[in-house]
């Protein structure tokens, strides 16, 4: 039942839409491509058969990439939501 303007099964085709999308955006992101590394190109550990196979064209050992994953990403910008002039427009 769509309420207001909507037509009936409008919010289900705008949830459908957006799952898809974002799944389109995921696998453009797949990760690495092309020939593993043997052994780690920030430490120089060597990358176990297993990661290699399991995730082609790896470049970095389990615990690097974990250090990796793990560090927060710098973001600039103005929060808008607490800035009291946002408030005031």
């Amino acid at each position: 039942m769509a309420g207001g303007w909507a037509r009936d099964g409008a919010v289900s085709e705008q949830i459908e839409a957006s799952i898809s999308d974002e799944l389109k955006r995921m696998q453009a992101r797949r990760g690495p491509v092309g020939e593993s590394l043997t052994h780690c190109a920030e430490c120089e550990e060597e990358i176990p058969e297993k990661r290699r196979v399991a995730i082609p064209g790896v470049k970095l050992c389990i615990d690097c990439q974990n250090e990796r994953d793990g560090r927060a990403t710098q973001r600039g910008g103005i929060n808008r939501r607490g800035s009291k002039d946002s408030q005031l427009k």
